[in-house]
């Protein structure tokens, strides 16, 4: 017999049930942040705030985004895991409305309160969400929404999709808080959203990863959390720390004092006994793996992570740093959590660290470091194509498994000092492998003509980062002044002699400082240039089907080649900076560090013919067997991670042997000729007739490369070297005395080649050369890759673009 409400129904009659109130999550009496409700019903998050003060905030409290689920891309960064800003936000009663608002710490006033209220109110907040009040509460407080909130983009999520594509806007209405995520802490409340992004005009990438890239969705994570306990002690920043900083302008500083301060980045670290020389912590720093990392990678990380513990405890800290695998079940974007996540991209892409930082001191709450998985894999493709894979799973010297993990310990090592406070060091290889905070090239040695990995990468926390963690984390005494001991720290390691220089001067191939490069071992000087070279040489000689896997196609020896073809691209950054180069150190006045000096003469000159070698048709030519081997057929679906490591071909998979050879080539002068470095050359030379002077570098480029033209190789070499020279000439980067120096030499080279004779091959090209150089419309052209684009260069890093 059918029920009442079957008949009901069946009649057509509609039957409306009964509200479930909103279910209670937590409440004050529990001891949480603030009481939390949910309607599971209507999606509603209610939180009840307390009365407003005097200024009419309802509370204050740190809050950041992050993203649980990504987008898989390497090229628009929005990694499962990754971290948005960390934001002061306060709930502000407005009437019947509340306002979230970010405040502004950056500017400040320290003084009275007045003089306090002057440096607040000369900046602005920003208003991030207008909430109706639900309901009054007790005490003068009142209920509210904060779905809203949640679903609004504070990731900028729309931004970063709109880099790569276009027309992205946050959909409204396929977007929604979710009521069932709520977790509430006694200092922390986690809530979730679905935000979802339309596009009309995704764009390539983001229609390739997602389902219909016309709609992308993201599960966001929002943290709300207690402001910290008074009792944190900011360290100030020091130019020679090697620490990250927050930054700050104090305009209530004394006269004289400078408006902008800067605090290093640190966790609250308070040993149980301060007056001791080690001891014990009221808190360790305590880091989890992410339990989505596979064995044997999640050990490694956690290894590696561990070393850490070395610098704490020389430091006097003890047990103050410790690892454990994420638990189940535990969620990784958890403020409470300090997490090495693991994330999956499409094509291989950066590692970064950073975490939760308070805007007001620079004191870490959260530590959150994100890993590429497919960065391990191109490793591993790196050290294959170098030794092969006759040694693979055997735990021997060349095993390409045993070499990539002991980089992943590295690397969690460096990502997580990053989210410990510590900066780059590209100087610590010029010091026996002293920090983790270098980018390390494999170490790649030569035994009996054979390649040998067996230490390519270091083990254990350096000398350099045992300063750094006593530097930012050691306090001296009770009563001593903690930046003064640091000061000291500072000077001790500078008399020490180790070597420290960051991003600033050491990205870049155009800059100044010798020894500031990234994936480069040993002192950078020429004889490194002479090894890396005679490495890649064994490679190529043995280069072949013996660096496959079994059942592996052929054709992936063309991505395997790449690597290995321009393994010396990072000394040749490192060598390029010697030219033209500036020794210089970051310095206070009164402190005993060496003045800036430039380099000597004799080096410069060494570097350059250095770099003028790996332009030779030896280095640059790749045999007609190997040309052939490297031409077996491609098919099935394309593959981004394959197709972005490869060479343009002659057709197909036709392999082109001057392709190759004009990509390595443009390696070299983009260093070589970057508009900086000729610039420096240029001064320097002005400022001492016997430094390497502008002319006689391109003396030395046009005898060494653009007057050899023997061979088809010689001559796509020349030809690359002369529309290098045209290219610089032509930036806007380079001063008008460096391009009058260029376009005469252009011209002579111009006025030379049309006077060749004959009909051969160089006789030609030489009369076409000077054709082009004297047709500025056709020149801006071939400069501008309109009509002949050149060959792309492969992404290079982060295999160690």
């Amino acid at each position: 017999m059918a029920s009442a409400g079957a008949i009901a129904l069946a009649a057509g009659a509609i039957a409306t049930p009964a509200r479930a109130e909103p279910v209670p999550i937590a409440s004050s009496a529990d001891g949480a942040l603030l009481p939390v409700r949910v309607d599971m019903a209507d999606g509603r998050i209610l939180l009840t705030l307390p009365a407003p003060d005097a200024q009419g905030v309802s509370g204050r409290f740190l809050y950041t985004g992050s993203i649980k689920t990504g987008l898989g891309s390497a090229p628009i960064r929005i990694d499962r895991g990754m971290q948005g800003e960390t934001q002061l936000l306060a709930f502000r009663r407005l009437g019947r409305k509340v306002a979230i608002t970010y405040e502004n710490p950056r500017y400040r006033a320290t003084g009275d309160a007045d003089v306090q209220r002057g440096g607040t109110n000369s900046f602005p907040f920003s208003t991030v969400a207008m909430l109706d009040v639900i309901a009054p509460a007790a005490g003068g407080g009142v209920t509210i929404d904060i779905a809203p909130f949640l679903t609004s983009d504070t990731m900028k999520l729309a931004d970063a999709l709109n880099a790569n594509g276009k027309g992205f806007k946050l959909a409204e209405k396929l977007s929604a808080a979710d009521p069932a995520s709520v977790k509430v802490f006694p200092d922390n409340i986690e809530m979730e959203a679905i935000q979802t992004f339309a596009s009309d005009t995704p764009g390539q990438e983001v229609d390739t990863i997602a389902p219909d890239g016309r709609q992308v969705s993201f599960t966001v994570h929002h943290s709300l959390v207690r402001l910290p306990a008074p009792g944190f002690r900011p360290r100030r920043f020091d130019i020679r720390s090697g620490s990250h900083a927050t930054q700050a302008y104090d305009f209530g500083s004394k006269l004289g004092d400078p408006v902008m301060v800067q605090f290093a980045n640190r966790f609250r670290l308070d040993k149980i006994d301060p007056s001791a020389p080690r001891s014990r912590v009221k808190k360790p720093i305590l880091f989890y793996i992410d339990n989505s990392a596979p064995e044997p990678i999640r050990t490694a990380l956690a290894e590696g992570v561990a070393w850490w513990n070395q610098a704490f405890d020389a430091a006097g800290y003890v047990d103050a740093f410790q690892v454990k695998i994420l638990p189940p079940g535990v969620d990784p974007q958890d403020v409470r959590y300090n997490v090495v996540n693991w994330t999956n991209r499409q094509t291989r892409s950066w590692s970064y660290g950073g975490g939760v930082i308070d805007p007001r001191t620079g004191e870490i709450i959260k530590g959150n470091v994100v890993l590429g998985s497919l960065r391990l894999r191109q490793d591993i493709i790196l050290y294959e194509g170098l030794v092969g894979t006759a040694q693979n799973d055997s735990g021997g010297a060349n095993d390409a498994v045993r070499v990539a993990l002991a980089r992943i310990r590295q690397l969690g090592a460096h990502e997580v000092g990053h989210a410990i406070g510590f900066v780059h060091n590209f100087q610590a290889s010029l010091d026996d492998r002293a920090s983790v905070m270098d980018y390390p090239g494999p170490l790649v040695k030569i035994a009996d003509g054979k390649l040998d990995l067996s230490d390519a990468y270091a083990v254990g926390i350096g000398k350099w980062d045992k300063y750094t963690v006593d530097w930012l984390y050691g306090e001296p005494a009770p009563g001593a002044d903690a930046d003064a001991d640091a000061a000291r720290k500072a000077e001790a390691i500078e008399a020490a002699g180790l070597h420290y220089s960051t991003d600033i001067d050491g990205r870049a191939s155009d800059l100044a400082v010798p020894g500031t490069n990234m994936w480069t071992e040993g002192t950078d000087t020429p004889a490194d240039l002479a090894h890396v070279m005679a490495v890649r040489r064994i490679a190529l000689a043995n280069f072949g089907p013996a660096v496959l896997r079994a059942g592996e196609p052929l054709s992936d020896l063309r991505r395997k080649f790449v690597p290995v073809w321009l393994f010396h691209r990072y000394a040749v950054a490192a060598i390029g900076k010697i030219v033209g180069g500036i020794d210089y150190r970051y310095a206070v006045a009164g402190a005993p560090t060496p003045a800036p000096t430039v380099t000597a003469a004799s080096d410069q000159r060494a570097a350059l013919d250095a770099l003028i070698g790996t332009l030779s048709a030896d280095a640059l030519t790749v045999s007609p067997q190997l040309a052939l081997m490297l031409s077996s057929g491609v098919n099935g679906r394309s593959d981004p991670q394959y197709d972005t490591e490869i060479f343009d071909t002659a057709g197909a998979s036709a392999f082109d042997p001057l392709v190759a050879a004009d990509v390595a080539a443009q390696v070299t002068l983009e260093s070589l000729l970057a508009p900086a470095r000729l610039a420096r050359i240029h001064i320097q030379h002005g400022n001492d007739p016997a430094q390497l002077g502008l002319g006689e570098l391109l003396d030395r480029l046009q005898g060494g490369v653009i007057d050899r033209r023997g061979s088809a190789v010689e001559r796509r070499i020349a030809h690359r070297a002369i529309l290098s020279i045209a290219r610089t000439r032509q930036s806007p980067d380079t001063s008008i005395d460096v391009a009058a120096i260029l376009d005469g030499r252009l011209r002579l080279i111009a006025d030379r080649f049309a006077q060749a004779k004959g009909e051969g091959e160089d006789a030609s090209w030489q009369r076409s050369v000077a054709a082009m150089l004297r047709d500025d419309a056709r020149l801006a052209r071939e400069i501008g890759k309109a009509s002949r684009p050149e060959p792309v260069i492969p992404p290079g890093m982060p295999i160690g673009g």
